[in-house]
């Protein structure tokens, strides 16, 4: 697929509770990979399905509770854990707190809570990759979350993925530019200039004013255009040598 729902892993002991959860997030449009009911259970899980995102709940029963789980998640898969608890006290918020977990929602929660939990945790991973850096943005224009291989976007009402790799080219419209994938494209309100200047250099390339192309995707070249599946893009004279430089090197 060349665009996918963001992946959650659920570890809530409480059924009722996790399949509320899971309801939540398949209404908001995120995959959920498994709600689990132990930490040991949720680790053997990661090998089959690695979520891009983990919602524990602090107090789960074994010998692993979810303050030890969020430890292993980001020290050896650079997980991202957010928390659920209905126990608030000063111990247990400052073990907690050791274990970096990108936020806390409080039981009971809404679906508005857990939505701007995950927003805020999908900021927050973008925000610690050197690339995310905003430059000089413009009030009102759209902030994708752009991590090493992959950006989020929103669509519609929810947020998903789309990895470099599978986008095709980038198209400008004004003050906006186009995403293009085999399948779908993505408007984003942002100038295109903002969004290439957080773009991997290794694989992106711009061709024109309006074009920029992802150079893996390239079929074919001609003296005036680039060719990707059926797509005829228009290649500028004072970009050509350089593309041609890039394309070799692919």
């Amino acid at each position: 697929m060349t665009d996918d729902p963001i992946k959650i892993l659920v570890v809530e002991d409480e059924m009722i509770i996790g399949a509320k959860v899971s309801m939540f997030l398949t209404e908001l449009g995120y995959e959920v990979t498994g709600i689990i009911p132990r930490a040991e259970e949720a680790l053997l899980q990661l090998s089959e399905n690695k979520p891009d995102i983990a919602l524990l709940d602090i107090q789960l029963k074994g010998n692993m509770d979810g303050i030890a789980l969020a430890k292993v998640l980001h020290q050896e898969y650079q997980i991202p854990v957010i928390f659920l608890t209905a126990n608030s006290d000063d111990v247990t918020f400052n073990r907690a707190k050791e274990a970096k977990p990108y936020a806390f929602l409080a039981k009971p929660f809404k679906k508005l809570d857990l939505q701007r939990a995950l927003e805020l945790t999908i900021s927050l991973m973008a925000n610690q990759q050197p690339r995310t850096e905003q430059k000089g943005q413009s009030p009102g224009e759209e902030t994708p979350y752009i991590l090493r291989d992959r950006i989020f976007v929103r669509n519609k009402d929810r947020m998903v993925k789309i990895l470099f790799e599978d986008i095709y080219y980038i198209e400008a419209e004004r003050n906006y530019c186009r995403i293009f994938t085999s399948t779908k494209e993505y408007l984003l309100t942002m100038p295109m200039k903002s969004l290439e200047d957080q773009l991997p250099v290794t694989l992106f390339q711009r061709i024109h004013r309006s074009y920029i192309v992802n150079l893996t995707q390239v079929d074919e070249v001609d003296e005036n255009a680039v060719f990707i599946g059926e797509k005829s893009l228009p290649l500028s004279k004072s970009l050509r040598e350089e593309f041609m430089m890039r394309i070799r090197t692919v």
